[in-house]
Formats: structure tokens, C-alpha cells, sequence
């Protein structure tokens, strides 16, 4: 034992290579490098440079998410010239025309949509929807939900998934499409579908968008914040924010959805569309100076009809009327550029003509909208426009078919409060303008004070009660019949 541990205290000799010890284990290192890459081969994802900006913009295109204005620009430069020498890349034409229709959404420039339509059938061309072209036939579908045609957006859509029932870029389509139609139980089944395929920022925002149709006002603002969590760029991050701005509004929360509105401007300068949100916000919160600045420099980067008549509202609530013409007048110039170019702004017009214009012109558009699309929007303008067009009856229908589904909506309340009145139904009028404040006190410069007033201008139920429920006259006990006695039997039966 004691040899034992004398050995064990002894130090080892010092290890050397010698010139063949080191070329044998350089040359079993190179065959060990060499088994892996047989193994696993090298990808294009071990590049650890970072994407380049036409890179970023086709993975967000190809996805339907969000993309940079910078990072766009340098994705159609970057497939322009490629086409220009490669004109039957079908891939490339589509990736060119998703790159058109995200121009056109961040810009609300209706004239890029013809030039997205223009390639995405240069590449159907190039390989047919019947050989599978998906990323083309999902964009057309992409490119109808934007021009607000959600029966031809189906149609491509249910030709994707027929082709391809797990290819998960369909299902935001569908649900989009689903939504405009007025089928929300089909786009709440298609985004379950895509929640299970790929869960994500696509996903939780068309989430977020069915929990606020179904009146799931938690549920969406909680989908909402998944998306922001799993936004992976800054455009991305902006839109989610916006999002959780508009959802902020619609519950009567104006500060918050100031915070949020402002957050995605920090987040992304571009992101016009919270700069309109914002505007919305400054109005509601007295800063009308402020709101009417921000609705300019919104209408300057984004031209959208809904924002001209909101300012114009804004400026007509604030006495400034001419102003106020002119921004209808731009109304107009906007809708009659997006008609030329695919796009269905009916609803907008509706409401427009329905609150300053022509009622009677009005109900016509409308009723054409809804013979296509029976979404609530559309039963609410054009329920709207019978009231206002002196058919208060036939108003109620719609505006039932608006207000039931789930939607809470301080604009659709209102809209059925006044047509109740109309009818004579000051108990229902009454619970309904009352909903309309709860919801969104803020609603609309103009129709929010209306509400307000007619508020008050409906007498208080009598303290009582209805006067079937409580009598007039002190309680008597009725006289009642008594009770016949029994004849008697015979004893002999």
C-alpha cells in the first residue's frame, strides 16, 4: 500500500508531441470536419453576416407582416432589375408583387395595386394556379382583401388551401376575406387554423382582430400584446402598437391610446397610420389645434378617404366650416383615385353622403355594398342612411343585424339609439345611447355631443317604474267565490 501511494504521489511525465504525433491528430481533426459537413452540410443561415435590406423585406412580404419603407425600396430595386434580365422568374414576380401591394398599404397609394396586380399575373403566367403557383395566388388573394373585394379574396384563398391545406399563408387571407363577407364564424375557425399552424405576429394580429368582432375586448387586447412580443423588426413592432392604440379608442381609453400611438411613432417614424390615430386621440382629449396638425401631416403621407372626412368632422365641430368643405371635397378627389384603381370605398362614401350629402344617394350605394359584402360595417352605414333618409323601420333591421353580433361599437349604439327615437322607442333609444357613452364617450367631434344631448333630452323613467308595475290606486283584496260544499250520498248505494 505504501508503494502504492508513493507511485500515486509521483507526477507524470510531461506529454510531447513529436512531428508524426502532430500530423496524425491534425489528419483525424480533418476527417472529423469533414464527417460533420457530410452530416450536416452547410446553410445559407450560418452566415452570421446580417440579412441585407432586400433580404429583410422578402421575408416580411412573404409572410404578410410589416416591412420598412427603406427595406422595401431596396427589395423592388433589387427584383425590378433581376426581371429585367430573368422576365420568367415567376418566384420573382411574385415577390415583386407583394412587394407592390405592401407599398401601397404603407403608403395608401392606391396606384400601386394595379402595378401589384400587373405582376402577380406575370407570374401566373409563368406557372399557372393549376401547377401550384401559391406564393401568387396567396398575394392576389392579399391584393382583393386590400382593395376591399373579400369574394374574389376567398376565392384565391379556398383555391390555396385546396392545393395546399398546411400551407399556413393562406389562412390569413381567408380570415381577412371571411371577416369582410360577414362570416365570422369562418374567419374564427380559419384563424384557429392558423394559430395552430403558425403562431406568431400574423397570427395574433387576425386573433386579435376576431376577439374584437366577437365583443372579446380582453381577448384581443391580450392577442394583441403576443403580437407586439413577437415582432421581430421595427415595423412590425409599430404596427402591433398601433393596434393596441385603435383598441384603446374603441374602448373610450384616449390617454392610453395616445401612449400607444405615440410609442409606434417612436418605434417607426413612417407608421402614418398612428399618426392618424394620434390625431383622433388629441381631439378627443380637447388639444383640437394639435389633432387638426397631425391629420394633415397623416393625409400628406397617407391619403385614405376615412382620414379626410374625420378632420373634416373634427374642423366642422370646431366652427371652421370652409375648412371643413375642403377636406369633403378631398374626400371625394380620393375616393373617385382608388375606384379607378380596384378599390371599394362605398362605406366610407355611404356614411360621407349619408351625414352631408344626398341620404337617398346614399341608401343606393349602400344596398349595392351590402348585395356583396354583409359584413356589420355595412349593415350599420347602410341602416345609417335609411334613418337618415326618413325609413326608420327598415333602418332597424340593419342596424340590429350591426349591433347584435358582438361588436362594441360607441358609433353603431349611437346610429340604433337615434333610429329607435325616430320610431318612437325612447326606452330602447335611451339604452342605447347610454351603451354608446359607456363604450367610447369620444366617439365622434360631431356625433358625440348629439348623443349626449339626446341623452338628456329623454325624460328619466318614472321612479316607480313602468305604471302597469306599480298601480295608482291602493291595493283592495278581491272578493272571491266560495266554494261549492259537496251533495250528499245516499246511504244506500
Amino acid at each position: 500500500m505504501d508503494r502504492i501511494d508513493e507511485e500515486s504521489q509521483t507526477p507524470a511525465p510531461p506529454v510531447t508531441f513529436t512531428g508524426r504525433k502532430t500530423l496524425v491528430a491534425a489528419a483525424v481533426a480533418v476527417v472529423l470536419i469533414a464527417g460533420a459537413l457530410l452530416i450536416r452540410p452547410a446553410r445559407t443561415d450560418d452566415d452570421a453576416r446580417p440579412p441585407r435590406p432586400s433580404e429583410r423585406a422578402a421575408s416580411a412580404v412573404g409572410m404578410g407582416a410589416p416591412a420598412a419603407v427603406v427595406d422595401l425600396k431596396a427589395l423592388v430595386t433589387d427584383r425590378e432589375k433581376w426581371l429585367a434580365a430573368h422576365p420568367d422568374d415567376e418566384a420573382s414576380w411574385a415577390v415583386l408583387g407583394s412587394a407592390y401591394l405592401e407599398q401601397a398599404r404603407r403608403t395608401a397609394d392606391s396606384g400601386w395595386f394595379p402595378r401589384a396586380e400587373k405582376a402577380l399575373k406575370r407570374s401566373l403566367e409563368a406557372r399557372p394556379a393549376e401547377k401550384g403557383n401559391l406564393d401568387a395566388m396567396t398575394a392576389m388573394g392579399a391584393l382583393a382583401n386590400a382593395r376591399r373585394d373579400f369574394g374574389t379574396a376567398r376565392k384565391w384563398g379556398e383555391l390555396v388551401r385546396a392545393q395546399a391545406p398546411k400551407r399556413w399563408t393562406a389562412y390569413p387571407v381567408l380570415v381577412d376575406a371571411y371577416t369582410g363577407l360577414g362570416d365570422y364564424k369562418g374567419a374564427q375557425k380559419a384563424m384557429e387554423l392558423l394559430l395552430e399552424m403558425r403562431p406568431g405576429l400574423v397570427a395574433y394580429v387576425r386573433a386579435s382582430q376576431v376577439y374584437r368582432d366577437r365583443g372579446w375586448r380582453e381577448d384581443a387586447v391580450m392577442a394583441m400584446e403576443h403580437a407586439a412580443g413577437a415582432a421581430k423588426a421595427p415595423a412590425e413592432k409599430a404596427y402591433a402598437l398601433f393596434r393596441l392604440g385603435e383598441l384603446s379608442w374603441e374602448r373610450g381609453d384616449p390617454a392610453e391610446a395616445l401612449r400607444q400611438y405615440e410609442g409606434a411613432l417612436r418605434t417607426d417614424p413612417a407608421q402614418a397610420e398612428a399618426l392618424g390615430g394620434r390625431a383622433r386621440a388629441l381631439a378627443a382629449l380637447g388639444r383640437g389645434g394639435e389633432a387638426v396638425r397631425d391629420y394633415r401631416m397623416a393625409l400628406g403621407r397617407t391619403p385614405v378617404p376615412r382620414l379626410a372626412r374625420e378632420l373634416g368632422e373634427l374642423l366642422d365641430s370646431l366652427g371652421r366650416g370652409q375648412e371643413a368643405r375642403a377636406q369633403y371635397g378631398t374626400l371625394a378627389t380620393m375616393a373617385a383615385r382608388d375606384s379607378r384603381n380596384g378599390v371599394d370605398d362605398d362605406v366610407v362614401l355611404g356614411l360621407y353622403e349619408a351625414d352631408h350629402g344626398d341620404a337617398t344617394a346614399a341608401v343606393r350605394r349602400l344596398s349595392e355594398e351590402w348585395s356583396r359584402h354583409k359584413s356589420v360595417q355595412v349593415a350599420d352605414a347602410l341602416g345609417w342612411a335609411l334613418h337618415q333618409a326618413g325609413e326608420d323601420e327598415a333602418a332597424l333591421e340593419y342596424a340590429k343585424k350591426a349591433t347584435e353580433p358582438g361588436l362594441r361599437s360607441a358609433e353603431f349604439s349611437f346610429h340604433r339609439a337615434m333610429i329607435e327615437r325616430g320610431l318612437g322607442d325612447e326606452a330602447a333609444a335611451r339604452r342605447h345611447l347610454e351603451e354608446a357613452m359607456r363604450t367610447n364617450p369620444y366617439f365622434s367631434p360631431l356625433r358625440g355631443p348629439l348623443a349626449k344631448e339626446a341623452l338628456a333630452a329623454i325624460a328619466a323613467p318614472p321612479p316607480g317604474g313602468p305604471e302597469n308595475i306599480r298601480p295608482t290606486a291602493p291595493w283592495v283584496e278581491p272578493e272571491l267565490p266560495k266554494a261549492a260544499k259537496p251533495k250528499p250520498t245516499p246511504s244506500g248505494r
